[in-house]
């Protein structure tokens, strides 16, 4: 599985890195906070959900001040800003996209969290910190950029303390879907396939985790990337100053496939959580 990983995080890094993405995903998808929100109505503001997803996460775990969480796939940072405002947590951002690592750093030095985060480039199969480093694993919407899923969750499980929490969201296919009938929807992210809430329940289990809580969310998958293509499309010529009419055209049918497999069933997105045993 080492190739497989390594070349994927290859291809997340040049998808990433490109300057249409960095620039669509600061001005459409969410701003600091690029992952799939929670929301209150079909028309709320992209961002407002996104932030309610972070807090929902936070509330999820019962960590005093000063606890040490690592953000895998930590895109621009906006879950760590927000952990540093308001659980006074310590946070290290490990995230495989130079020009999204820049972005992060630029934002936390205006926020002044100069001590408060430190960003890492690298891989979340291969985490540069040793054996037990952080108090708890935080990821959004990241793992299905891996090539070996199974040996994320186990590194994850070597980065915590015992005891220690791994909470993440990831975009997944329904339990029973198959990944041929995915493969549309998986072309706009140049994925081969997607894990499921089964998977991850078995890779934790193998990996030696014990389940806290598992939250299915389908229908937020479906209004998130809903939400982003409505927008995209109210406001293209604006979005067109600074990002190609090519990435425009394909990221609208990308989405749409993807709220496509939503509404017909085929695919999952949630919080999971599981704990590492004392």
């Amino acid at each position: 599985m080492m190739e497989n990983h390594k070349q994927a995080s290859a291809v997340a890094e040049d998808y990433y890195d490109s300057d249409d993405a960095v620039r669509f995903y600061l001005d459409v998808w969410g701003g600091e906070d690029i992952h799939v929100g929670l929301y209150k109505s079909e028309d709320e503001a992209i961002r407002d959900a996104s932030i309610r997803t972070v807090e929902t996460i936070a509330d999820m775990l019962d960590l005093p001040k000063g606890a040490h969480v690592v953000d895998l796939g930590a895109g621009y940072g906006g879950g760590a800003r927000w952990m540093v405002r308001n659980r006074d947590w310590k946070v290290t951002c490990v995230n495989i996209a130079d020009k999204q690592n820049e972005i992060n750093r630029q934002l936390n030095a205006k926020a002044g969290f100069h001590d408060e985060i430190e960003v890492i480039h690298g891989s979340f199969n291969e985490v540069p910190a040793e054996d037990g480093a952080f108090d708890a694993m935080w990821s959004q919407d990241s793992f299905l950029h891996g090539g070996d899923r199974q040996g994320i969750i186990e590194e994850c499980a070597r980065i915590v303390k015992p005891g220690g929490d791994i909470i993440f969201t990831d975009p997944m296919k329904a339990d029973d879907a198959d990944d041929g009938e995915l493969q549309p929807i998986l072309n706009r992210i140049r994925l081969s396939s997607l894990a499921s809430v089964a998977f991850y329940r078995e890779a934790a289990k193998k990996a030696g985790l014990v389940e806290v809580d598992v939250r299915e969310y389908p229908d937020q998958l479906g209004r998130h990337y809903g939400r982003v293509r409505e927008e995209l499309i109210k406001d293209r010529e604006n979005i067109e100053k600074t990002v190609s009419t090519e990435y425009i055209d394909n990221m609208i049918e990308g989405l749409g496939h993807w709220v496509d497999g939503a509404a017909t069933g085929k695919l999952n997105w949630g919080i999971l959580h599981f704990r590492k045993p004392e």
